[in-house]
């Protein structure tokens, strides 16, 4: 079942998924427009609403949900539920921090179950997550993780209201095996992700969460691009942090993002590759660096999504409890996605 299939990526899933010959059940809550894509794609659908108590009978007979209907913050853990109850495995593409954390927290309830619950399929955290499991089986004394990634691409609807929503809560970071909260554009490097040195700021990305429980290293840092005049207006947006917490400044922000595209089209998508760097240190200052070139987020979600339900739909014989994506399908799943490269490793003493 693909949940929140009428949303950018999830429409985008459902139709990849239809070429490939599967045959997922299209839900949602708007039946309008999940039955009119149900009925395009010769699919059949349910609407159901995540607050309906009766939640998991709608999805007891189906063996995997990919969840799609985001802000993730808010519908994630009533649907991870249901799956607990339902014996259902549990998929979404989400990829913020307190979701993964949730989830952490329910995964003795999987376990007993006999089910997996792996958030983070797509982008959000699939490149990154198995770069992080490829670096600590290069350096396994690693006591720092740090991460990025480089995309000129645009963002959905979705992710950008999911961003909003993170504003008012700083940048995360985790130190000493505890996630931190520091102040934006706090931290800042010159990294080469693949494609030229950028300046390059900390951002609080999933894999605050997901890198620990996945290598154990216990100080972790992710970045992304930026300009010096963005780098200032984000250092200036820490005094105004209140105001961008207010419903009313929320509210007009997400109106804004309503009134543009659903999400970036093919060709767009197809001219935004995504080049991913990573770097593990040790205690006397040796270093590993990865890098790896991806199709664009979105590809990748659609295709880390459908991957990771064949995965576990094909007589499944791992691990139960809250895994993460390289835990579930090992650390060279993003190397096994269609149009992604393979790992480049350099090492410094």
């Amino acid at each position: 079942m693909i949940y929140g299939a009428n949303g950018f990526t999830g429409e985008l899933t459902a139709r990849r998924a239809k070429m490939q010959g599967m045959k997922p059940i299209l839900a949602g809550r708007n039946e309008e427009k999940i039955k009119a894509l149900a009925d395009e794609l010769d699919l059949s659908f349910r609407c159901f609403s995540l607050e309906d108590k009766a939640l998991a009978e709608y999805i007891r007979d189906v063996s995997v949900v990919v969840h799609s209907a985001g802000p993730f913050s808010k519908t994630a853990k009533p649907m991870m539920e249901a799956c607990i109850k339902a014996n259902t495995h549990y998929l979404d593409i989400t990829g913020e921090i307190s979701v993964f954390e949730d989830s952490q927290r329910l995964s003795h309830k999987a376990k007993d179950a006999e089910i997996v619950i792996c958030p983070g399929v797509g982008f959000d955290v699939i490149p990154t997550d198995c770069l992080a499991a490829q670096l600590k089986l290069k350096m396994p004394d690693a006591i720092h993780l740090r991460m990025g990634f480089d995309s000129k691409g645009r963002f959905s609807r979705g992710t950008a209201k999911t961003s909003i929503e993170g504003m008012p809560q700083g940048c995360k970071i985790r130190k000493n095996g505890k996630i931190k909260t520091i102040a934006l554009g706090a931290l800042d490097r010159n990294i080469d992700f693949g494609n030229g040195v950028k300046l390059s700021v900390a951002i609080p990305w999933g894999d605050i969460s997901t890198a620990f429980y996945n290598t154990s290293i216990p100080n972790i840092e992710v970045y992304m691009p930026t300009s010096i005049g963005a780098l200032r207006s984000m250092k200036f947006a820490n005094y105004l942090r209140w105001l961008l917490a207010s419903s009313f400044i929320q509210k007009f922000l997400t109106n804004k993002v309503d009134q543009g595209p659903k999400g970036p089209d093919e060709n767009e998508r197809k001219n935004s590759p995504m080049y991913v760097w990573g770097e593990v240190e040790n205690a006397v200052g040796n270093r590993v660096t990865c890098r790896i070139k991806t199709n664009n987020g979105y590809d990748l979600t659609v295709n880390g999504s459908i991957a990771c339900a064949n995965h576990l739909l094909e007589d499944y014989e791992g691990d139960y409890g809250t895994l993460t994506p390289s835990q579930l399908a090992g650390p060279n799943l993003v190397e096994r996605l269609p149009d992604c490269g393979t790992f480049m490793f350099e090492t410094f003493s």
